[in-house]
Formats: structure tokens, sequence, C-alpha cells
């Protein structure tokens, strides 16, 4: 099948479909996961699922927004809350540094890269889901800290792109190249906490808590 990005149609199933797929993807990802266990996780034929989503990597796309979106809203959240921006800072590494190195993580990359050739559309809806997302709410919790005369950053963007990088040091590689399968806690408490260090060594004000 041709795989269009913007070939999605809605029905009464609908919901139904994504949320069988959801369970199927973030159980066996999108290699290990076959239409014939979508389809009977979701209760649906094959074809109510084809009429759907007429090919397997765009519902895995659209997993693949529901689940950044997530991310990136529990992130965003941190922007209202009134505590010193280095437990805010905290919070938003765990945040990225835990769905960095989850197996659906690791999916989706393995995915969009392994298809950008053939199938560019993908690659590109799945950057602007995920990375630039994350970096549009990371600035937003960034220009937060900025008001507030805790962080002094003149570019939101670099700072943003600096904070997902320390978030992966070398733990992402380590996952994405199956040296590591997963990280203790030590090891992800340890990335958390040098993230947040260096970061408000490099912007932190002297009006941070």
């Amino acid at each position: 099948m041709n795989a269009d990005v913007g070939t999605i149609r809605k029905g009464r199933k609908f919901d139904q479909v994504i949320e069988g797929a959801r369970n199927v993807f973030l159980r066996d990802g999108f290699e290990g996961a076959s239409v014939d266990d979508i389809a009977r996780e979701a209760g649906v034929s094959k074809a109510t699922l084809y009429s759907y989503f007429p090919d397997k990597r765009i519902l895995f796309l659209e997993i693949c927004k529901e689940q950044c979106l997530k991310q990136a809203d529990a992130a965003f959240d941190l922007e209202k809350c009134d505590k010193p921006i280095d437990e805010l800072l905290t919070v938003a590494a765990s945040i990225l540094v835990n769905f960095l190195i989850s197996p659906f993580s690791q999916s989706i990359h393995r995915l969009a890269v392994g298809e950008s050739d053939r199938f560019p559309e993908l690659a590109r809806a799945f950057y602007k889901s995920g990375p630039e997302l994350g970096r549009e709410r990371l600035k937003i919790l960034f220009a937060a800290g900025v008001r507030r005369g805790e962080l002094n950053i003149d570019d939101l963007d670099l700072a943003a792109d600096q904070f997902a990088a320390l978030c992966k040091t070398d733990i992402w590689v380590r996952v994405s190249f199956h040296v590591t399968s997963v990280p203790t806690q030590a090891e992800i408490d340890k990335i958390i906490a040098g993230t947040v260090d260096m970061f408000m060594a490099r912007y932190g004000s002297q009006n941070a808590r």
C-alpha cells in the first residue's frame, strides 16, 4: 500500500481502533505488532482497520503523535507551577529521559529514520509531533523561568536543543544500539541530575532558588 500521512478516515470505531493499536504498539513495538493483533485487540475486522488506516505506518504515526503530545503536555504544565526552576527542570528532564529510552520511543525513532528515504512524509510528521513539539514546550518553560528572573537565556531555541541533548548524553545511544536494554534507575537519575546541574550552571541566575 502507498502510505499517505494525510489519509485517515474517522468513524464510530475510530477511537476503538486507536486504543487497541496503542495497547499493541506499546506492548510489541512497531516491528512486532501485526495487523491481525491490532484488529483483534481493537475488536474490529481487518477491513474496518484498513478503512481507517490504509497503512500500519500511518496508524503508528497517529499513536506516536498522541504519546508525544502527552509527554509535551506534562512538561507544559510545569510552566504553571510555582516551584523553584531547578525542581521544574528536574521533572522535565525526567519526563524526557524516560520517554527517550522507552521501547516505544525507540520504535518511533527506528521507523522514522528507516523510512526517511522511501517515506519522507513520515519522518517529517514525526519530527513535527516529536522533537519540534518538545522544543516548543521546553521554550515555554524556559521563558517562564526567564520572566521570574531564575534563568538568563538569550536564545531559547539553542537552550532547548542543548537541554534535550543533555538528556540523551550516552544513555540514549547505548539503548539505541542495544548496548543496554534497560538502564538502571541510578543511571537514569545520574543523567537527570547532570542535565539540570549543567543547564543551571550555564543559564541559572542569582535569583534561582
